[in-house]
């Protein structure tokens, strides 16, 4: 059995010309993989879009129905930061169908990792920061609905808090939100985690190790998940344009390898998306992304899950 990958061709949405962030990097993540042997096609397994019912689990009916059939006002479409299509509601629904998809399968073989994923500023009834459904409250909440997992926790170390998570969960004991972030960012008005770890800008690798290390085994004891949902946003490197820490490649892989050892040696199964990331050399992007599938691998081919 090899590590279960999910990927969709239309997780690619084209933007128009001179977008800040054109973002063609779901597509070129795959193409990493597999052309650096990384992953073979038939690791990858194809998700749905999203039902509106499923998205309804997490954000309000009038929202969903407004961007679903491109009625938002163009103050909540200015907010997302992504200029409406047909295609961005199908990529959007299909995105949110990967990572529910990556959720059965870690249930089923312990780990998975999902090409796409982690829009955590979506909120229950606005999306916010080039996030519009939240993939990670939806399929929480998804597999607590359909009795897969009683208790989720979602570890978030994408270079931004996860303010539409926390915002969706304030209220819901059953899944515990864990955000470590630079404090110094995006969103400037934060919502409340769980717990919230805001790290001082310009942390370098083992400042950011060691703080993770401690952390993590404790809240894995006290929280004790069926499911762990693993943000792994690379934009707490160094060159990227929109974060402000300083982590290197080695940092990031080894920040990956900390998580999913630590919890797949604990028992606990994991859903990996991946998260932000920002730059204009969108192959060098992609590679960045691809250190936690190359991390999973070696980890899933070790435990022999």
């Amino acid at each position: 059995m090899s590590l279960p990958l999910v990927y969709h061709p239309d997780y690619v949405t084209p933007l128009p010309p001179g977008h800040r962030f054109p973002m063609p990097k779901f597509g070129k993540v795959y193409e990493t993989l597999i052309r650096d042997g990384t992953a073979s096609l038939d690791q990858f397994h194809c998700p749905q879009p999203a039902p509106r019912a499923w998205l309804e689990l997490a954000h309000a009916p009038e929202y969903v129905e407004a961007f679903c059939q491109g009625t938002l006002d163009a103050r909540a479409i200015r907010r997302i930061g992504l200029p409406w299509s047909p295609g961005l509601v199908h990529r959007s629904r299909t995105a949110v169908g990967g990572t529910v998809l990556t959720a059965e399968l870690a249930l089923q073989h312990g780990l998975a990792c999902n090409t796409a994923g982690g829009t955590h500023h979506a909120h229950r009834d606005f999306g916010s920061g080039f996030c519009i459904f939240n993939d990670l409250a939806v399929a929480a909440r998804y597999v607590r609905r359909q009795g897969l997992a009683r208790r989720v926790l979602i570890v978030d170390l994408d270079v931004h808090q996860g303010d539409g998570t926390a915002a969706i969960f304030q209220d819901d004991p059953t899944v515990f939100t864990f955000s470590m972030h630079c404090g110094r960012n995006f969103p400037f008005r934060k919502q409340c985690s769980d717990l919230d770890i805001a790290l001082p800008v310009g942390m370098e690798d083992g400042a950011y190790l060691a703080t993770l290390g401690r952390i993590l085994p404790d809240l894995l004891s006290q929280v004790r998940p069926d499911l762990v949902f693993y943000d792994a946003g690379v934009d707490p490197h160094r060159e990227d344009e929109l974060g402000k820490l300083s982590l290197s490649d080695e940092g990031l892989f080894r920040r990956d390898e900390l998580v999913l050892s630590t919890c797949l040696s604990r028992g606990y199964p994991v859903a990996c998306v991946i998260g932000g990331g920002y730059a204009r050399d969108i192959q060098r992007l992609a590679r960045r992304h691809c250190l936690l599938h190359q991390a999973a691998d070696e980890i899933f081919r070790r435990l022999r899950l």
